[in-house]
């Protein structure tokens, strides 16, 4: 891959998704982390994107929201684990919210194989995952069908969700950051997003590292209503410290809850 083949990868990966993590990027244009960090130097100089530490984030796209099917090459083995992390969270009798996200969709597999469990979700390919499990019922609101995201979406699934009540929501939006917690580009994804928190005793956020530390356009859910943040160990520590003073339980897959 030439050099401005490969910088025009990056910039689009990185406005497509808000940030994107150094590690990840060279992995995905096959190339080393110190290559990549000058290809992001040069991308900054051009004012096409902002570095930070371990990686780069968008500099003007507060409005953009990623596919599905983009989010799915980010991060993937990160969420993994933060889905099997977030597993542990649930069990057997529980009723749970699992929003939209590929990180959720995740989680909804490692969950298929329980028993007596109540499944809320708005997303199709959660639903889909858990459709063949005999001891688990899974409801869907009514809505607007977001083909980019797969999910029902809108003040119809919103009416749906009414009434509702859950032990936890695990809910994945585009960025996290301690000043405004929880948030997504999109204001019918985030006012059906806010309706599923509200059905929850706890909320779950769960976000990889390329999440954190970025705020997108509508706020979904305030920093001091999170009760968990499941992350990576790639996260940034000081947001991490942030969310934690706030009273937020961190789960980092890999290492011990603080």
């Amino acid at each position: 891959m030439f050099a401005d083949e490969r910088r025009q990868v990056i910039l689009e990966l990185v406005r497509s998704n808000g940030a994107v993590s150094l590690r990840e990027l060279a992995r995905i244009v096959k190339t080393s982390e110190v290559t990549v960090r000058r290809d992001l130097r040069q991308l900054e100089g051009e004012g096409l994107l902002t570095r930070r530490h371990g990686g780069a984030v968008a500099t003007d796209r507060p409005a953009y929201e990623p596919t599905h099917t983009e989010k799915t090459h980010v991060a993937s083995d990160e969420k993994a684990a933060i889905a099997d992390l977030a597993a542990e969270l649930v069990s057997p009798g529980d009723a749970i919210v699992l929003g939209a996200g590929t990180t959720t969709q995740a989680l909804a597999r490692r969950l298929s194989r329980l028993a007596e469990l109540t499944v809320l979700t708005n997303s199709l390919l959660v639903a889909q995952a858990l459709a063949r499990s005999r001891g688990i019922e899974v409801i869907m609101p009514g809505g607007t069908l977001r083909g980019s995201i797969f999910a029902l979406v809108g003040t119809a699934a919103e009416r749906g969700l009414a009434g509702l009540r859950v032990q936890r929501a695990f809910l994945s939006g585009n960025g996290l950051t301690a000043a405004r917690g929880l948030s997504t580009p999109n204001v019918s994804v985030a006012g059906t997003d806010r309706a599923m928190a509200s059905a929850a005793d706890e909320i779950v956020v769960l976000a990889d590292h390329t999440k954190i530390g970025v705020d997108t356009m509508v706020q979904t859910v305030p920093p001091e209503s999170i009760t968990h943040l499941v992350t990576d160990g790639a996260a940034d520590a000081a947001e991490l410290a942030a969310l934690r003073s706030l009273g937020v339980l961190v789960h980092i897959a890999g290492t011990e809850t603080t």
